[in-house]
């Protein structure tokens, strides 16, 4: 069933990039949201994000889902179901896909605030009852960007502010009310402006950064920070698959900055480039200090054959892999 696309009169749909906002698609640049929503006042908003390769979502289900448990757990009720969700969500990377090369790829990202907070401030035009705000949208990843983590290897650096606890919000929901992670990263870019703030809890276990899992490879195997105090990233989950898929060991638990700094290897796990090689904590290396060791390479490999395409050739510029596989 095709999704059924109301607009705003006078709009030109096919000239920019579409945005589902609240009940309808608008065009990007008519996307907006009131500044009485309590994802302003409040940051309270779920949100999750979704990449495509060969203009496909790649796991869609998954984020959904997620998007779907953070939702309930907050008390955010979503204005349809899921299945709807997914129908809206593919109809949206369809159109905006035909405006990107072929070459590039969409993030597709789902976020939901409570609703415009009643009566805020006497404001005229508030509304009686709140209602949530749905947004979904897109745009290009950003490639470029991500060209050095792959070429130099990424540098994590721990700053003095700590991760949010779990007694005070449940790691496995993702949302916004980030301004732990905004203070960190303010002490990092102070030690390396490239660097990426790694987490610590308050007992300094090692947890995530603002935007991806980590894990460290020991005697050629992968572990994880335990699930107590990180989101459960759908790349972390495809790791684990292709840890089992390649006989590679794999495990969640509790380690420290000791165990990063004499680690063989560091990876970073995230939707927009799925896997980096990390070769620096605070400063000093990690391994031999080279972009990518074996376990990274196996990886990475088995996660391009599983996609069909060249994930790193597709950032670092080098010519991608043909293929029609790939996972919606």
């Amino acid at each position: 069933m095709s999704t059924q696309i109301s607009l705003l009169p006078d709009s030109k749909p096919e000239q920019e990039p579409l945005v589902f906002l609240k009940d309808r698609m608008v065009p990007a640049s008519q996307a907006s949201i009131a500044i009485y929503d309590a994802g302003i006042i409040l940051g309270a908003t779920v949100t999750d994000m979704t990449r495509t390769f060969h203009h496909r979502p790649f796991r869609l289900e998954d984020h959904i889902d997620r998007f779907y448990r953070s939702a309930r757990y907050t008390r955010i009720r979503p204005p349809f179901d899921r299945d709807r969700m997914e129908e809206i969500s593919r109809e949206l990377v369809r159109h905006n896909a035909r405006l990107i090369p072929p070459g590039q790829e969409l993030s597709l990202v789902h976020f939901m605030t409570a609703g415009e907070i009643a009566s805020y401030s006497a404001l005229p035009g508030t509304p009686k009852k709140m209602a949530p705000t749905l947004c979904i949208h897109t745009f290009p990843v950003p490639f470029e960007a991500f060209t050095h983590l792959f070429t130099e290897g990424a540098h994590v650096v721990t700053p003095s502010i700590r991760h949010y606890p779990p007694q005070c919000i449940d790691s496995k929901i993702k949302h916004r009310s980030r301004m732990h992670q905004w203070l960190a990263d303010q002490e990092t870019q102070q030690v390396d402006p490239r660097g990426i703030t790694l987490l610590l809890d308050l007992d300094g276990n090692v947890t995530e950064t603002s935007g991806s899992n980590f894990a460290i490879v020991q005697d050629g195997g992968v572990v994880a920070p335990s699930a107590r105090n990180t989101l459960q990233g759908v790349s972390l989950l495809t790791v684990s698959e292709l840890c089992r898929e390649l006989d590679i060991p794999y495990e969640q638990r509790d380690f420290q900055v000791y165990d990063v700094m004499n680690a063989d290897e560091a990876l970073l796990l995230t939707t927009p480039y799925c896997i980096c090689p990390v070769t620096r904590v605070n400063g000093a290396t990690i391994g031999d200090g080279k972009a990518g060791g074996p376990v990274f390479r196996r990886l990475i490999d088995a996660w391009s054959d599983r996609v069909g395409l060249d994930i790193v050739g597709q950032i670092t510029g080098r010519p991608a892999v043909s293929s029609s596989a790939g996972s919606s």
